[in-house]
């Protein structure tokens, strides 16, 4: 195995001296290499860390000095974060780090968040945390690859139990810093949203055409975090164009749900000017914890129960009608160019005519409301097919087609 691959470790040594150091004694048994982050405000590690606790305040354009007169231990640890996302990118881009672990209770895993946010895609990025997947843990602020493992009896001290967390954890980021195949953006890439085939089924068709036409395409499963993920891309400038055809994150987040990919959602390709071919794919449902009460607003509605995780529940016709008014709203602010196609058969397989969620009244309101408020900057195609049929697939490749021939999508 390689022995070459540095891990930076973070956490705040006055207080977590030696779980950290049994973390960096871990990688260091492995072959791996360490570079230690005091993350602390207060207090001092029982022996120098690579980067002091200085050091980091002063990278963010703080003092440590700054941290404690502000009195206030949230404002001091978001110094803190700062300056730590700021120097773990820097030591990155240097080569002087691989992968890094982060290790904390709310306050250090807040901070984790802004670090391994602040690494590209491909970065191992590892989380050890007493609050691992809890839901004050918001979806916007989660990096797209990062991993956690919950630190289980490690609140304060050294034990078996916690051991084992730490112990799988530093394994866990070492392999995979030997291990990643980091994206490497050779072709132009293309991102996708949808869901499973059994409720949009555009993807299977579309997919190989567009890398026939030498395109990567990565498709993006728009339950929360995979749009987060997208987004997070999309923000980065990662893709040549979008085909953003499952938006219903951004349904979900205004009707309440905690499946949401945040409040950006269907706006970073307007803002960096990336061409969006979109579609309002599964724009009647709001998704909700399957296992949790749905959100007040949408008790006593149908709701179709995708599995044990997962339900979703039908809009009614003016929610719908509010549906189209705030898509065309996020498309209204884009800087590059926007096509919009309008299924009217249909924008998911449960809703087609005959299916247990069809709504002919509902899916015509929705169409009318695209129709009188699309804003000028976006083109609208009405199509007479469902989101599923050949038709649509056809005409999303005969806009690329044209972009590409335009100069507007480069291949």
């Amino acid at each position: 195995m390689a022995d070459d691959k540095t891990i930076l470790v973070v956490g705040t040594y006055d207080t977590k001296d030696d779980e950290l150091n049994y973390l960096c004694d871990c990688i260091r048994g492995q072959g791996g290499r360490v570079l230690s982050m005091d993350v602390s405000v207060l207090g001092d590690p029982s022996a120098p860390t690579d980067y002091s606790k200085h050091d980091v305040a002063e990278e963010g354009g703080s003092s440590i000095r700054a941290a404690i007169d502000s009195g206030d231990e949230n404002h001091a640890m978001q110094i803190m974060a700062e300056g730590a996302a700021a120097l773990a990118l820097r030591l990155y881009r240097e080569g002087r780090i691989d992968g890094v672990i982060v290790l904390g209770g709310s306050m250090g895993t807040d901070l984790a968040l802004d670090v391994c946010a602040a690494l590209p895609l491909g970065v191992p990025k590892y989380v050890v945390s007493t609050v691992s997947f809890s839901h004050m843990l918001p979806p916007e602020r989660l990096a797209p690859d990062i991993q956690m493992i919950l630190w289980a009896g490690g609140l304060y001290g050294l034990n078996s139990v916690c051991k084992s967390s730490l112990s799988q954890a530093a394994g866990a980021v070492l392999g995979s810093a030997r291990s990643v195949e980091k994206p490497t953006f050779e072709k132009p890439l293309i991102g996708m949203t949808s869901f499973g085939k059994t409720v949009l089924r555009y993807m299977v068709s579309l997919k190989p055409a567009l890398e026939a036409r030498g395109f990567e395409v990565a498709v993006f499963h728009a339950t929360g975090m995979g749009g987060r993920a997208f987004e997070g891309l999309v923000a980065g400038g990662a893709f040549a164009c979008v085909l953003d055809f499952a938006p219903q994150e951004i349904v979900n987040h205004h009707f309440g749900s905690g499946i949401t990919a945040g409040p950006d959602r269907m706006t970073n390709a307007g803002r960096k000017g990336i061409p969006q071919l979109v579609a309002p794919g599964c724009y009647d449902l709001v998704d909700f914890v399957g296992w949790m009460d749905p959100p007040e607003r949408l008790r006593d509605r149908p709701t179709h129960a995708h599995n044990r995780l997962l339900t979703s529940a039908v809009l009614d016709t003016e929610e719908r009608r509010e549906v189209a008014r705030l898509m065309c709203e996020k498309l209204s602010g884009a800087n590059g160019p926007v096509e919009f196609l309008l299924p009217l058969q249909g924008c998911n397989e449960w809703d087609r005519e005959g299916a247990d969620l069809h709504d002919a009244e509902g899916l015509a309101a929705f169409c009318a409301e695209v129709r009188s408020c699309v804003p000028a900057n976006v083109t609208l195609h009405a199509l007479d097919s469902h989101i599923n049929d050949a038709a649509f697939s056809e005409k999303a490749l005969e806009i690329v087609d044209r972009w590409i021939a335009e100069g507007v999508v480069k291949k």
